[in-house]
C-alpha cells in the first residue's frame, strides 16, 4: 500500500523560498521528530542547506523512551533531544547553536565587528518548527499546531540571541521507504485528509503490537494479535458501538491515533538507531 505520492503545489513553493533565502543564514535548525528521526529526515532538505553547518534537533522527546540523538550526531552531524514545550530546554538549544557559528563569530570579532547570526528552521510537517521558535523567543511568535502544514509562508523571528526564519514542513517529492512514511504518518507528519486514515490505524496497531503489547493491553484491554481485531477490542473496551449494535470503527480508528499522538499510549519510539544510519546514507 502506498502510503505517501503526494506533493502539494504549497511544498513546491516552499522549497523555491528555502533555496532563495539560504544564502541569507549561517546556519540550519533541522527539527526532527524524536519518535522517528529517521522517518521525519527529508534528505532534499539537506541539499538546499549546502555546507551550512546544521543542528539537528530531536523534538518530541518527552513523547520518545529512546534518545537517538547520539545515532543522528554519528550519522549526520550536532544534534540534541528536546521537548520543545519546555522551557528549560531554551539554553540547551541556543548553546548548541552558538557553537555552530563560533569559528566564524571569533573571525569577525577579530576583524573588529559583530553580528546577529540566522539560522533557517527547516524540517517535515508537524515536527515543531514553530514551537522550537517560541521557545527560542520565550513567547508565541511562530504559529502552531498539532497537524500537518500550520505554517504556510516565510517568518523571520528576533529571538534576541539570533534572527530565525521560520520555514513550511516540505516532504521529500516521493518517499521510497513506505515504513518510514507510515511512520511519519502515524506521527501527523503527512496531511490526514489525504490517507486512508482506517489503513494508518491497522498499521499503527500492528506496529505498537509488535514492538509495545503491553503498552495496548494496558490502555485497551485487549489481547494482541491481528490488527483488525485489536481494533475491535478497542472499540468493545471504549463502548464505541452503532445503533445496531456493531462495532463503531471510526471511532475507534480516531481514538487509537489521538492516544498515540497525544502520548497517552506512554512514551514510545519508531525508528532504531539503524533507522537513523540508513535513512541519513539515503
Amino acid at each position: 500500500m502506498k502510503i505517501i505520492q503526494w506533493y502539494p503545489g504549497h511544498m513546491t513553493k516552499a522549497v523555491r523560498m528555502m533555496r532563495e533565502n539560504v544564502s541569507l543564514c549561517d546556519g540550519v535548525v533541522f527539527v526532527l521528530d524524536a519518535r522517528c528521526p529517521a522517518s521525519s529526515y527529508n534528505p532534499k532538505l539537506k541539499d538546499i542547506m549546502g555546507s551550512l553547518p546544521v543542528l539537528y534537533l530531536l523534538n518530541k522527546s518527552d513523547l520518545a523512551d529512546t534518545d537517538l540523538s547520539r545515532a543522528v550526531a554519528d550519522a549526520g552531524g550536532a544534534a540534541l533531544s528536546v521537548s520543545g514545550n519546555s522551557p528549560s530546554c531554551r539554553n540547551a538549544v541556543v548553546k548548541a547553536m552558538r557553537a555552530l557559528v563560533e569559528k566564524k563569530r571569533e573571525k569577525n570579532l577579530g576583524k573588529g565587528y559583530d553580528k546577529v547570526f540566522r539560522f533557517m528552521i527547516a524540517g517535515v510537517p508537524n515536527t515543531g518548527k514553530s514551537t522550537v521558535i517560541n521557545l527560542l523567543a520565550g513567547s508565541k511568535r511562530a504559529q502552531t499546531g498539532d497537524k500537518a502544514g500550520v505554517t504556510r509562508g516565510k517568518q523571520w523571528v528576533d529571538c534576541g540571541d539570533f534572527q530565525v526564519l521560520d520555514t513550511p514542513g516540505t516532504m521529500p517529492p516521493s518517499c521510497a521507504n513506505q515504513t518510514f512514511a507510515a511512520r511519519l504518518a502515524f506521527c501527523g507528519g503527512i496531511n490526514d485528509d489525504i490517507l486512508d486514515i482506517d489503513d494508518i490505524c491497522l498499521l499503527l496497531l500492528a506496529e505498537l503490537s509488535e514492538k509495545y503489547p503491553q503498552r495496548l493491553k494496558e490502555r485497551y484491554k485487549t489481547e494482541t494479535g491481528e490488527p483488525l481485531a485489536m481494533l475491535g477490542g478497542v472499540c468493545a473496551a471504549r463502548g464505541f458501538l452503532t445503533r445496531g449494535g456493531e462495532y463503531d470503527y471510526d471511532r475507534g480508528v480516531r481514538a487509537v491515533i489521538d492516544d498515540f499522538r497525544k502520548g497517552k499510549l506512554g512514551k514510545i519510539t519508531l525508528d532504531s538507531a539503524e533507522d537513523v544510519r540508513e535513512a541519513f546514507r539515503g
